[in-house]
C-alpha cells in the first residue's frame, strides 16, 4: 500500500511537523499532499487556515521532498517520479510533500520535454508573445502553483499595455532548486567544476526575474543567490484576512497587475523603461490608492 495523507490548508507542517520530523527519523515514505494550499486561495476561515509558510518549514526537513506544482500534468510526473524513488530498485527513504490548490483552473497538455524541468524545479512555461518591435524590453516571471495564472494573465498585460516581453517560468520546486544549488556549492569546496541547475536554466535569458508565489517571498528567495539576473521577489508575508481572492491579492501585491507593476519597476531600474512608467501603471490599475 502506498500512503497518501491528504491535510487541510496548513494543518499538517504548521502542527505536526514534528510527527514528520518523527516520519524522516523512522525512514518513513509516502505523498503528504497540503491540500487548499497558500494564503490567498482560503480567505474566510480565519487566519488559523491562511498558508504562506508551509514550505520554509518543508525545506527544513531533509527527507521531505517538497513541490508546489501549478498543472495536473506536473502532479502526475511528480508522483510517477516519487513512486520510482521510494518503492523503486533503489528505494530512497524520503517522502514527498506536494501543496495543491482548489481554484478550478483548465488545465493544459504537458509541452514536450519538460519532465526534467519538472522534477528538477524549474522550466520556462510559456515564451513571451510574438509582435513586438525588436528591442522591446524584456523580463523573467518565474513562479509556482496558483500563481503561474498570475503570471500569465501579468504576461499579457506586459505586451498589451506596455510593449514589454515576458517569459513565463513554472517553478514546481523552489526547495529543490536550493539543494540542488548548495550541493553544487559542497562540491566545488572539493575542486569540482558544477553549476546549479537554475543558474544553467536562467543562463543568458534577458532582463530582470520577477519571482512570485502564494507563499512568503522567503520561499522563492531561496534561489536568489544562484540567480544571475536582477532579483525581484513578490510574495504574501504577513497574515492572511478574509476577503474575496481577488482583494486578498491585492492586499499583498501579488495578483497580476501588481506583478506587472513590478516587473515595470524592475525594468526602470535598470533604465529599460522610463520611471514615470510605473507611476501611470500603477494608477491605471489602481495600485496607488
Amino acid at each position: 500500500m502506498i500512503p497518501f495523507y491528504i491535510f487541510y490548508s496548513m494543518f499538517g507542517w504548521q502542527r505536526t511537523a514534528d510527527q514528520f520530523w518523527a516520519l524522516a527519523d523512522q525512514l518513513g515514505r509516502g505523498f503528504v499532499i497540503g491540500a487548499t494550499a497558500g494564503r490567498t486561495t482560503m480567505t474566510g476561515e480565519g487566519l488559523q487556515h491562511a498558508d504562506g509558510h508551509s514550505h520554509l518549514i518543508a525545506s527544513t526537513n531533509p527527507a521531505a521532498i517538497s513541490y508546489d506544482p501549478a498543472f495536473a500534468y506536473e502532479v502526475a510526473v511528480i508522483v510517477r517520479e516519487g513512486l520510482r524513488r521510494m518503492y523503486g530498485p533503489e528505494a530512497e527513504d524520503v517522502f514527498y510533500y506536494l501543496t495543491v490548490y482548489n481554484e478550478p483552473k483548465v488545465q493544459p497538455a504537458m509541452p514536450p520535454g519538460v519532465e526534467e524541468g519538472v522534477l528538477k524545479g524549474l522550466y520556462r512555461y510559456r515564451e513571451a508573445a510574438g509582435g513586438l518591435p525588436p528591442g522591446a524590453p524584456r523580463l523573467q516571471l518565474l513562479s509556482s502553483g496558483t500563481a503561474v495564472h498570475w503570471a500569465l494573465d501579468a504576461q499579457r498585460l506586459l505586451a498589451e499595455d506596455w510593449g514589454v516581453a515576458a517569459d513565463v517560468w513554472s517553478a514546481p520546486s523552489w526547495t529543490e532548486l536550493r539543494r540542488d544549488a548548495l550541493a553544487c556549492d559542497a562540491a566545488r569546496l572539493r575542486g569540482e567544476d558544477r553549476v546549479p541547475y537554475v543558474t544553467r536554466a536562467l543562463h543568458g535569458a534577458p532582463g530582470p526575474v520577477v519571482a512570485v508565489s502564494d507563499w512568503m517571498r522567503a520561499v522563492p528567495d531561496q534561489i536568489a543567490p544562484w540567480v544571475e539576473q536582477d532579483w525581484t521577489s513578490l510574495g504574501t508575508d504577513g497574515f492572511g484576512l478574509s476577503d474575496s481572492r481577488e482583494a486578498v491579492r491585492r492586499h499583498f501585491g501579488v495578483d497580476a497587475e501588481s506583478v506587472t507593476v513590478a516587473a515595470l519597476a524592475a525594468l526602470a531600474r535598470r533604465g529599460e523603461v522610463k520611471r514615470e512608467t510605473v507611476r501611470e501603471a500603477a494608477a491605471r490599475y489602481a495600485l496607488d490608492r
